[in-house]
């Protein structure tokens, strides 16, 4: 009996939530828990999450950064030690009930920075063993209580941290940001996702942080989704482990450290901007399968056309191609199912294809259908890959610079937040103007663009002599 799969049933363009949750529940990435605000990441979408830990694992690799595992949970008295990581993640920590052979109440890890810097206080004892590079990925719980959206926000999540200690500011300062750039040139090489760099407010920093710099993405609703972090600790959270080093001078100091994340919301960030009417839209440098591949059977010519194509399956073979031979669907159906699954290039071989020695050959991303020889297909299909990965890319870029708007007033930052769009606008360092952006706008600000004009003007909110340009916009 067939599985009774249906297309996409809204427009992106005007149910745009609505259409998120079909596309990911229908192209199988991933589908709700009977556990509330926990999901279950399906094979489709999991192997996304795989090609992301293999491609950002072997980047991070290459800056001598080695993998590790540390304990789920984590005792009470561990997030005491740092008052304003402490208080910053209150409200989302999950306590285990006391068990008889604990003496302390027990969290699951909201972030590792507190198990993992006990264990550096003992590990670290000369500036011999600096710098300290090291990172984990793993599952992490959030007590969210808003609404469960597939890899937007969910109780748990998938994600690395990366978290490094070092003898002086200047060499914590260079890697924060090497590992800020790593993870742009991962969004843009590999995601084909333009991001946005820059510095965080001090109200919209990582709690405990000295400061916390981001890579932001814009969706095709309007609201900015949070990409990746890399956060610059300072020495507190030295301090308060007792994280010391005898240095150069045989004199004892605390170091410097960091830490860096990127989870699976990414994921969610990929199916919004890529995705269409018709489903998801692969970038073919994280898309396990780069080509699914489609017989047309006719019954008197069954065993040539499928003699044909596992031909081509095995030339393909480094494009880890999907043989379709599934003769319980029709040709029609099966190119449905891969177009919403999102599998960046079809082929499509019937008898006059043969006839002809060539193949129909359909780019996911455009719907574009080309026929090319049989003889030059590998060379025509790795060419074609790049093109889509370069134009995906191209339109994220182009979408966002395209809604970039200086808003110069109040009044204009409403307009260009109602418009769904991103402000550019100066800004002083008072919290007390970003709650006033708050509460007019619903928006908030997301971050403080690195290269900034040497007048800046006045701040929108309050008058004074602005601190800086920063971006702002509703946010996931």
């Amino acid at each position: 009996m067939k599985e009774n799969i249906k297309g996409i049933t809204v427009k992106k363009s005007e149910d745009f939530s609505e259409w998120y949750t079909q596309v990911i529940q229908k192209a199988e990435l991933a589908d709700y828990s009977d556990v509330k605000g926990f999901m279950v990441i399906r094979p489709n979408g999991y192997s996304i999450w795989e090609n992301i830990q293999k491609n950002f694992d072997k980047a991070i690799k290459n800056l001598n950064v080695r993998n590790a595992y540390f304990p789920l949970l984590i005792p009470e008295s561990f997030f005491k030690k740092e008052l304003e990581h402490a208080q910053g993640f209150s409200p989302e920590v999950a306590w285990l009930e006391r068990s008889n052979d604990e003496s302390e109440r027990l969290a699951i890890r909201p972030t590792s920075e507190t198990i993992m810097y006990d264990s550096y206080s003992k590990w670290i004892r000369s500036w011999r063993d600096l710098p300290l590079r090291i990172n984990q990925w793993c599952n992490i719980v959030r007590w969210e209580t808003k609404t469960t959206r597939l890899f937007l926000r969910t109780r748990e999540f998938l994600w690395q941290e990366g978290h490094c200690v070092y003898e002086t500011r200047d060499e914590c300062d260079k890697e924060t940001l090497i590992y800020l750039n790593e993870y742009k040139r991962f969004c843009e090489e590999f995601l084909a996702i333009y991001v946005l760099e820059g510095k965080k407010t001090e109200t919209e920093k990582f709690a405990g942080a000295y400061y916390t710099s981001s890579i932001e993405a814009l969706m095709p609703d309007g609201k900015a989704l949070q990409m990746a972090t890399s956060h610059n600790l300072g020495q507190e959270f030295a301090k308060s482990f007792k994280i010391r080093y005898i240095g150069r001078d045989e004199k004892e100091y605390h170091p410097w450290q960091n830490s860096w994340g990127l989870s699976t919301r990414t994921i969610g960030a990929l199916v919004m901007i890529h995705g269409d009417d018709k489903g998801l839209v692969l970038p073919p440098n994280i898309a396990e399968n780069k080509v699914v591949i489609v017989p047309i059977i006719f019954k008197d010519r069954k065993e040539k056309v499928l003699s044909s194509t596992k031909k081509i399956e095995k030339e393909l073979k480094k494009f880890n191609p999907i043989l379709d031979d599934r003769e319980s669907y029709s040709p029609g159906w099966k190119f449905s199912e891969w177009e919403l699954k999102g599998i960046p290039i079809r082929i499509e071989i019937g008898p006059k294809d043969i006839e002809k020695k060539q193949v129909t050959v359909i780019r996911r991303d455009t719907s574009e259908k080309l026929y090319l020889k049989q003889n030059e297909l590998s060379k025509k299909i790795s060419i074609i890959l790049k093109e889509i990965q370069s134009n995906l890319y191209n339109k994220s870029r182009d979408f966002t610079l395209r809604n970039i708007v200086e808003a110069k007033s109040l009044e204009e930052l409403k307009r260009i937040i109602n418009n769904k769009k991103i402000a550019l606008a100066s800004l002083c360092n008072s919290k007390k103007c970003e709650e006033v952006i708050k509460d007019k706008t619903g928006a908030k600000t997301l971050n403080i663009p690195f290269e900034q004009p040497e007048n800046q003007g006045n701040c929108i909110s309050c008058g004074k002599k602005s601190s800086y340009l920063v971006r702002i916009a509703k946010s996931y």
